[in-house]
């Protein structure tokens, strides 16, 4: 459900700067007692300026659409940065069973980037054959694997083909499920140890 300010005239909390969004589509920032653009949003993002955006009118929470317009500017503008094939992906998880795991496994994916982006930088800046990048996409991409094998067993890769049905004076086969999503997890811990084994050595 999305936030509502209080009497429809939201106030700052904390450090985070109230903006009203009016039906002219004109910003007003309530602390500074003036109208801005979507480039200074942009601006205040990048100098990590806490801020969230309400309509003046319903006082509904619209800082999501409000930073979606802005990528969608900045695409626009020439600072193309998200790749076709990603969009297509993105768009393709909406309504998907693993939608719901989305939101997290891309703020832990660019957490995990800006923790380690100096490292990157330096790397690139020093001509290293090894793609610090792409490590950092296997390693996001084997967390996404694992957790969706462990919530959803099966979600992940082809269907594996049945096993033979035990003769009925047999048990039953155990189902190895379990096991396999325990190996998994365990060659993701040491893949996550070697990236960051490696981004140290890196920044060194």
């Amino acid at each position: 459900m999305a936030r509502k300010a209080a009497d429809n005239s939201p106030e700052a909390s904390g450090d985070t700067i109230i903006i009203k969004k009016y039906a002219n589509r004109r910003l007003y920032n309530t602390a500074s007692s003036s109208y801005i653009t979507l480039e200074d949003l942009a601006r205040m993002v990048r100098e990590n300026i806490d801020f969230a955006v309400f309509d003046a009118k319903s006082g509904e929470d619209i800082t999501r659409s409000i930073l979606t317009q802005i990528i969608m500017d900045e695409e626009a503008n020439g600072g193309q940065m998200l790749p076709v094939s990603f969009l297509r992906q993105l768009i393709s998880m909406y309504g998907n069973s693993m939608q719901a795991m989305m939101p997290s496994y891309l703020e832990a994916s660019m957490a995990n980037f800006r923790a380690n982006q100096s490292k990157i930088r330096d790397a690139f800046e020093k001509g290293l054959a090894n793609n610090p990048i792409a490590a950092l996409h296997e390693t996001n991409m084997a967390m996404m694997r694992a957790a969706a094998e462990t919530l959803i067993p099966g979600a992940v890769g082809k269907a594996k083909p049945a096993k033979p049905e035990a003769p009925a004076n047999d048990a039953p086969a155990k189902d190895g499920q379990g096991d396999d999503a325990k190996q998994e997890l365990a060659a993701l811990r040491e893949q996550m140890a070697a990236m960051q084994k490696k981004l140290d050595e890196l920044g060194k």
